[in-house]
């Protein structure tokens, strides 16, 4: 942190004031994103250990930049210490955009008009700025290859088939691997490859978009990354909607390039497959093997990705152990497990002590509501209160008796009930509210529970409830009775 401050400080000649962590460190590569500001001036600060992939995305955003391209301005670096400083595009991505401004498959004009422009600036990535880019930076690999396909496929194998319980026969799925890359490399394939082209990447300033985290980009074919911004699990574009902007992506490209609309589509639904396979790859990754649910939410939007491919698309090769696999997954009760949970919003409330810092937010949306109980009347205060919680009667029955603990909750519910129909309104799927007091042991926990209880019964709604102080006092609990003689 101290580098990226003096980085800041050396460039705006002010000293930092705030320090922001922002929720992309949330994600699944590892670097640490902050928010660095001082009175009307603010950056962003990247920490990352990776020398190599910070150097190329330093290399690729000054050779963007000096095409007009609409990439952030780079303020700093200290390559030595993994750290630079860029230009602060603020808060609303693509994805955050489109999620503002969709009801339901209804994606309003707006949104629409955003993601035309976006397409529109792609060939000139892949095209224009491609054609002088020094591709001895790259990393890990120079073009999307035979070893970098080979990377995908076995990821998409080992971290979301094996983890999923997706059976197949190994060497029969090794030979359609085989086909699918020789397929692949047959295209064009002399082009810019942003690698993850996709909308949580772009972001909108004053309606415009600029891009980010380009830098995976290598040599390869135009198809891929349109495929990878038409498919994006979690924006869940409909079909017709896909079509268009294909279409209008394909007019874009055409005053770049001679291009041949049959050869193009010949190869684009393969790379929209093998897109669809390195997601879910990552998400296997992630979210089965590192145990961090949130990625696990984007898996039945690909596998409605995969759905509307098997209904739709028939490729020119064929994969049938590979086809066999897709129609296992999209049948597996474990995947339709998760494919129930997406309709529902899923209310996460929780009670903890402010003594042991707030709780972090696993669902990756970066937090939610956090009100303070300390101002209620403590039951922890008097001793026969002190061995129970607030999920005990007696405890109940004195917080029910304070006037000013119902006058705490009506203002709550009123808040919460407001966020829980807007959200249901606009199809987000996270809402967490947190209660902290002294202890997390009495008011805190009473609070939670009296929300939940509120909130239980609602259609659409999925409640989940935790008191992280008292799970760690059981915790401790059963240990200290394991270790008893």
């Amino acid at each position: 942190m101290d580098v990226l401050k003096s980085l800041f400080e050396q460039h705006f000649r002010v000293p930092v004031e705030r320090v922001q962590p922002l929720q992309g460190q949330l994600g699944g590569s590892g670097r640490k994103i902050i928010r660095l500001s001082a009175g009307r001036v603010s950056a962003i600060g990247i920490l990352y250990d990776v020398r190599e992939e910070n150097a190329a995305f330093l290399e690729f955003t000054r050779h963007f930049r000096r095409h007009g391209l609409p990439v952030p301005e780079i303020y700093a670096e200290d390559l030595d210490h993994g750290a630079y400083l860029e230009e602060d595009l603020g808060n609303t991505s693509l994805f955050e955009f489109l999620s503002q401004n969709r009801r339901g498959s209804n994606i309003l004009p707006s949104a629409v008009e955003a993601y035309r422009r976006v397409v529109s600036v792609l060939p000139r990535f892949q095209v224009q700025a491609g054609r002088d880019l020094n591709y001895k930076v790259c990393y890990p690999r120079g073009s999307f290859d035979r070893q970098s396909i080979a990377w995908d496929l076995n990821y998409f194998k080992y971290y979301f088939l094996r983890l999923a319980g997706i059976s197949f026969n190994e060497q029969a799925l090794e030979d359609d691997f085989s086909s699918l890359t020789e397929f692949l490399l047959s295209a064009d394939h002399d082009y810019f490859l942003y690698r993850d082209f996709q909308s949580r990447n772009v972001m909108l300033r004053d309606e415009q978009p600029y891009f980010l985290d380009y830098q995976g980009g290598r040599k390869g074919a135009l198809q891929y990354d349109i495929a990878s911004l038409l498919y994006d699990a979690k924006a869940d574009l409909p079909p017709e909607l896909r079509q268009q902007l294909l279409d209008h992506y394909l007019d874009t490209l055409a005053g770049f390039i001679n291009l041949n609309g049959d050869a193009f589509m010949r190869y684009y639904y393969g790379y929209v497959y093998i897109r669809i396979m390195q997601a879910l790859g990552a998400y296997g990754f992630r979210g089965f093997y590192e145990r961090k649910p949130h990625f696990l939410q984007s898996v039945p939007y690909a596998l409605k990705n995969l759905r509307w491919m098997q209904h739709n698309v028939t490729l020119p090769i064929a994969l049938p152990t590979l086809l066999d696999a897709f129609h296992s997954m999209l049948a597996s009760e474990k995947l339709q497990g998760l494919a129930a949970e997406i309709d529902n919003l899923v209310v996460r409330i929780l009670s903890f002590s402010f003594h042991r810092g707030l709780p972090t937010d696993d669902s990756g949306n970066g937090g939610g509501f956090v009100f303070d109980g300390r101002s209620l009347p403590n039951p922890g205060r008097e001793e026969r209160f002190k061995t129970l919680t607030g999920k005990d009667a007696p405890v109940i029955d004195y917080l029910n008796q304070q006037e000013s603990v119902h006058q705490f909750l009506a203002s709550v519910m009123s808040l919460v009930d407001a966020s829980v129909n807007n959200y249901t309104r606009r199809g987000f799927k996270h809402l967490m509210v947190s209660f902290g007091c002294t202890g997390g042991q009495h008011r805190s926990v009473y609070l939670a529970e009296q929300l939940a209880k509120h909130l239980r019964g609602r259609g659409g709604i999925e409640v989940v409830v935790r008191h992280r102080e008292l799970e760690k006092l059981e915790s401790e609990n059963a240990t200290a009775k394991k270790a008893a003689p």
